[in-house]
């Protein structure tokens, strides 16, 4: 069937009725004195106007019902019927191309919607099972903290009685070791169920930095490793809780210093990025497989043996409720390197400001 564009079919009544008054025209000039022509021309104009009207209905019929409907359809999606679907995507035209396409634009709404709540309700699923976990893992771990310091105090009555050439203080050094390793892990089990407000103050988050590579730097000279610091010039003090950003800082530097073994290095830097202090934490270590690297932050998502999973997902949590970011780069066999962006206040008021609404949220 031939197509005939709906712009032709607008100008169709409007030519021939400028082709009739044309034809009228000329009647009338050439039948002026002649009575039964004048007979002639009124039926003539009549049948024009006739014909003009039968074609400007057939105009509306062909694109102003289609407009109707298309505005009828669009009201029923918008009270949330999303399987109204307009009826002209059968014709043959291009207003039939814009049914067809309106419809299969609807088409893929509906089918992401559908996707969108499955996924909805999954991550709430999983949210109330994490929920219920971590009131199960702090309760546990306020019922196994108070036992443990006690088997602790034991572990360190009984050193002291022990002769110092005795072998068992060996074994003693090694269960006072294992028991501050449970210590850290219902600690972050405590950080991660029942999170700290954080304090916001305006400070130097360069001796936040200062603070974190000091503590860091005892472990890497245990370990032969360079842990290093390069502080930012004229940076503004940022608004933020100075221990909760240090334990961030630290965990991502002991994590590098793990992960850059004997003779490796470790640089912590202190920069400006846009509108926000940047602190970069550089390992020489062996990096991150790319098949992981998306599922660091997890909660309990852990390559290490001794390790708890907790520590990504905290650090993540403090630096958004501090309204920042923290994102990781790695390369296998070249090493890693964390990014912490911080927002920096536009003036002292600001960040006041700022911390008001953190405080109250």
């Amino acid at each position: 069937m031939p197509r005939l564009k709906w712009q032709l079919k607008a100008f169709l009544p409007v030519v021939f009725a400028l082709f009739n008054g044309l034809l009228l025209f000329l009647l009338a000039t050439l039948s002026f004195s002649v009575p039964e022509r004048h007979q002639v021309l009124e039926l003539a104009a009549a049948g024009a106007v006739v014909i003009c009207a039968a074609l400007l209905i057939g105009l509306a019929l062909a694109v102003g019902r289609p407009m109707v409907d298309l505005q009828q359809t669009i009201s029923k999606i918008r009270e949330g019927d999303l399987d109204a679907r307009v009826s002209f995507a059968s014709r043959n035209d291009e207003v039939g191309d814009l049914g067809r396409s309106f419809n299969e634009m609807f088409d893929e709404l509906r089918n992401s919607r559908e996707e969108i709540q499955k996924l909805h309700r999954t991550q709430m699923s999983r949210a109330e099972h994490l929920a219920t976990l971590g009131e199960m893992a702090a309760g546990l771990a306020h019922e196994i903290r108070n036992p443990l310091a006690g088997i602790a105090g034991v572990i360190d009555i009984i050193g002291r009685d022990l002769p110092p050439t005795s072998p068992a203080r060996e074994v003693l050094k090694d269960m006072r070791a294992e028991v501050q390793h449970i210590n850290r892990i219902l600690t972050d089990l405590l950080s991660t169920a029942r999170p700290k407000q954080p304090e916001y103050r305006l400070a130097n988050i360069n001796s936040t930095a200062e603070h974190a590579v000091l503590i860091a730097s005892e472990q890497g000279r245990e370990k032969n490793i360079k842990v290093e610091l390069s502080k930012a010039e004229n940076l503004p003090l940022v608004l933020h809780d100075e221990n909760q950003v240090s334990q961030v800082l630290l965990n991502l530097l002991l994590n590098g210093i793990q992960a850059a073994g004997p003779g490796g290095q470790v640089l912590l830097n202190v920069g400006r990025q846009d509108g926000s202090a940047r602190i970069t934490v550089t390992d020489t270590g062996h990096g991150i497989p790319p098949e992981i690297l998306p599922n660091i932050f997890l909660p309990f998502f852990t390559t290490k043996g001794r390790g708890t999973g907790l520590g990504l997902s905290l650090a993540r949590r403090i630096i958004e409720n501090h309204g920042g970011h923290i994102e990781v780069t790695s390369s296998v066999g070249q090493g890693s390197q964390f990014i912490v962006l911080l927002p920096l206040p536009d003036s002292h008021a600001n960040a006041l400001a700022f911390q008001g609404q953190e405080l109250h949220a």
